[in-house]
């Protein structure tokens, strides 16, 4: 029969080779991502502020409001316009 301190220790040294194995790839493709996001949220600023432009309303664009915008997306372009507009005024 087994011993289950062998069973354990082949076990955990699987799953910690599987962990090192993978992780590699997995920040850098996390910071592309990320880097991505970024630069569609400066996209949507921008085109906020061209569009925008007309009506009285500009969002700098900023790192905090890129990744704002980038990380939530079109309601966090929202967000930001009813912030500017309404409460900075």
């Amino acid at each position: 029969m087994s011993d289950p301190i062998i069973v354990i220790a082949v076990i955990s040294g699987l799953i910690l080779l599987l962990l090192v194995a993978g992780s590699p790839g997995k920040p850098l493709r996390m910071i592309g991502q990320l880097f991505i996001r970024f630069a569609i949220g400066a996209l949507f600023l921008f085109f906020l502020n061209q569009l925008g432009g007309q009506f009285g309303i500009h969002v700098p664009i900023n790192i905090i409001t890129t990744s704002i915008s980038g990380l939530l997306g079109i309601p966090g372009v929202i967000g930001l316009t009813v912030i500017q507009t309404w409460i900075l005024g």
